[in-house]
């Protein structure tokens, strides 16, 4: 198996679009359960979604 560069653009776009589509559903779902609105649910969703995707990229470029 070849070895890749794990910091290649492409890599890093392709995994920032699978952690944002699991932030959103994840925040739709719990948003859900609550009872909110479908536009808080949208909301909540987008929130979650920026809070996964910002924080573990932040946490990679640390070590």
């Amino acid at each position: 198996m070849k070895p890749y560069n794990q910091d290649c653009s492409l890599c890093r776009v392709m995994r920032s679009l699978a952690f944002t589509g699991l932030g959103m559903g994840t925040g739709a779902a719990i948003a859900y359960m609550l009872g909110a609105s479908k536009q808080n649910m949208v909301l909540t969703g987008i929130v979650v979604a920026a809070i996964l995707v910002f924080g573990l990229f932040r946490r990679e470029k640390r070590h």
